[in-house]
């Protein structure tokens, strides 16, 4: 008898494609605080059916439960919705921007403003942060000015980065907040390896990285995790489980097979897995691991289940590759009203103030819009002087260059 089987090969498939009805009943949804909190002390091993869970602290009434409720003021919360309300103005903005010719490129996090706001806000100032292209609200929530994001994005005469970086590719020393790379993957070993640096010199700082859940296949991201792991780095390891890369959806990275987090198990790292839509768990729990680190405890993995509501980018139609309506059916909701609903059940809040707030914020956005495109645009206007291509290179500038220079007058 022959016991040999034709092997098939799986391709994964989403759930539903255009033209279906979008259906999240497969997901496996645990009630708002009833995942356990354990010590920041807590083994990995200890804490590892954590990756498998979900971690939630809003409930539907908007009130926090459970014991991952953080320690966090109303006057603190306000700021963070109002970072998230910034962001979402600043990036309808600026994707009309995009669409009027002003630039070429432009990517919005709608839907995930509370992955960077909550988080920004969890760390301390001095950390650093290693970003991919889709936490503008870090630097929105540490105060950078957005005159200045705006101006990188139009590449124009204010552009600090001299035009040398594609738009919303931004960078601040200042702010913390490493230049973002298009090669995915490469942030997460960055960011290892400057929290390696930070205890090398008996540094206070620690360090944090995203990824996407489409570049968790990447060798990058398993090199990250295996010095963390092995040298204990004081840093922070973020996968935006955001359900699409660009056009394929999180299973072809295997997310169908296992959760993100569970990723850290294999190399001993604690791993947690939390409603990125909820503001109150991602800092509660982004707080919990920067805890971790700051007392040499080593590296965390946290995997942030979001959703992607936009396009990826401007280069993108999600019409082609997923339900129009699979947004609004998103079974854990808008971050901005969660965590509106939840500072209204505080007494601390209400719905003319929040769009009190909403107005306020898009005046601001279109205001700083109008003296940003007063410096230039990609359509018009004045960009970077054209002697600043020979500048920030190379420390000393070879005689080829210079001889170039002298012979372009500048």
């Amino acid at each position: 008898m022959d016991h040999h089987h034709v092997q098939q090969l799986h391709i994964p498939e989403p759930k539903h494609r255009p033209g279906e009805l979008a259906d999240f009943s497969h997901l496996r949804l645990p009630k708002p605080g009833s995942v356990e909190r354990p010590p920041i002390d807590t083994s990995a091993y200890d804490i590892r059916d954590l990756a498998y869970q979900l971690i939630r602290v809003l409930n539907e009434e908007g009130c926090a439960t459970g014991p991952w409720t953080p320690s966090i003021d109303a006057e603190t919360l306000k700021r963070g919705l109002r970072a998230m309300l910034l962001t979402r103005a600043y990036d309808e903005r600026m994707y009309r921007m995009q669409r009027q010719g002003k630039t070429s490129f432009y990517m919005k996090c709608t839907g995930e403003e509370a992955v960077a706001a909550a988080q920004a806000f969890a760390f301390d100032r001095n950390d650093m942060f290693f970003p991919t292209y889709r936490q503008q609200g870090l630097l929105i929530a540490r105060d950078w000015p957005i005159l200045d994001m705006m101006c990188q994005v139009y590449s124009n005469s204010a552009d600090r980065l001299k035009g040398r970086q594609m738009p919303v590719f931004y960078s601040s020393r200042e702010a913390g907040f490493f230049s973002i790379s298009g090669n995915l993957g490469t942030q997460i070993s960055q960011a290892v390896g400057w929290a390696m640096a930070s205890a090398y010199k008996g540094d206070t700082r620690i360090a944090s990285g995203w990824v996407g859940d489409g570049a968790t296949a990447e060798p990058d991201f398993h090199y990250a995790l295996t010095a963390a792991s092995v040298y204990h780095a004081p840093v922070v390891l973020n996968v935006v489980n955001n359900q699409w890369a660009i056009s394929c959806y999180q299973g072809m990275a295997g997310g169908d097979e296992s959760t993100f987090a569970s990723r850290g198990i294999g190399y001993g790292i604690p791993a947690l897995r939390v409603d990125g839509n909820d503001f109150l768990a991602v800092y509660a729990v982004t707080r919990w691991a920067a805890e971790r680190a700051r007392t040499n405890l080593g590296p965390t993995l946290i995997e942030l289940f979001t959703y992607r509501a936009a396009a990826h980018s401007t280069s993108d139609d999600p019409g082609r590759y997923r339900p129009e309506d699979e947004g609004t059916k998103w079974p854990l909701g808008d971050p901005i009203e969660r965590l509106k609903r939840h500072l209204i059940a505080l007494g601390a809040w209400s719905d003319e103030r929040h769009q009190a707030t909403v107005a306020e914020v898009e005046a601001e956005v279109r205001e700083v819009g109008k003296r940003a495109e007063e410096l230039g645009t990609l359509e018009h206007g004045q960009g970077p002087e054209l002697h600043t291509m020979f500048e920030d290179v190379l420390k000393d500038m070879p005689w080829n260059l210079r001889r170039q220079r002298q012979q372009l007058g500048v």
